[in-house]
This record gives C-alpha cells, sequence and structure tokens, in this order.
C-alpha cells in the first residue's frame, strides 16, 4: 500500500514532483513544497487544466489579477492557459499537494 505522506524527506532545498498516475488525457501529481514559490517574474502557462488540492499545509496560488490562499481540504480548478504562480507555500510545515493535470 502507498500513502501520500511517505517517502518525504526532512530536508527540501527544491520541490519534489512525483507522479502518481498516468492516462492518455490525464496525469496525477503529488507535489511537496518547503516554504518554496515561484521566481519573482515566473507565470506558469500550461496547455493543460489542472486541478488542485492542498492535504496538508497552505499555499497562495495568485493569478494575474487575485491571489488565493488554500489551506487542508481546499482544492482549485486552474483552466489551461490561465497564468499563475506560486506566490507562497507553508514555512511552519511542508504543504503536500495533488495535482490532477487533464485535457
Amino acid at each position: 500500500m502507498t500513502n501520500l505522506f511517505n517517502d518525504i524527506p526532512e530536508n527540501l532545498p527544491e520541490e519534489i514532483f512525483s507522479e502518481l498516475l498516468s492516462g492518455k488525457n490525464f496525469r496525477v501529481e503529488r507535489i511537496v513544497s518547503d516554504g518554496h514559490h515561484s521566481e519573482k517574474d515566473f507565470w506558469y502557462d500550461q496547455d493543460e487544466h489542472e486541478w488542485v488540492l492542498v492535504i496538508q499545509g497552505e499555499a497562495v496560488i495568485e493569478f494575474e489579477s487575485r491571489r488565493q490562499t488554500l489551506k487542508p481540504g481546499d482544492y482549485l480548478n486552474i483552466p489551461a492557459h490561465s497564468k499563475h504562480r506560486v506566490a507562497a507555500t507553508s514555512t511552519q510545515e511542508k504543504t503536500i499537494w495533488l495535482a490532477i493535470f487533464y485535457r
């Protein structure tokens, strides 16, 4: 049996992206952040839609016109080509995300 809380190192110099499942038009990833955020002028502009759920921790997603704080249990659907960035993730505990990318 696998568990989303397993295999998380104590020190995370970079975020961890782990593919859990994939198919023809989707993939599911676990993302682990520890105070990580997007570079100052970096914006994601993805070809896929992305549905994200925060399992643990906290994150702030920034869009061109607004910011959205996500706490455990909060989820967000990000349509393809919606420019966004990770403005912040918790520095108090690791942030564990579940992300589903789909077409």
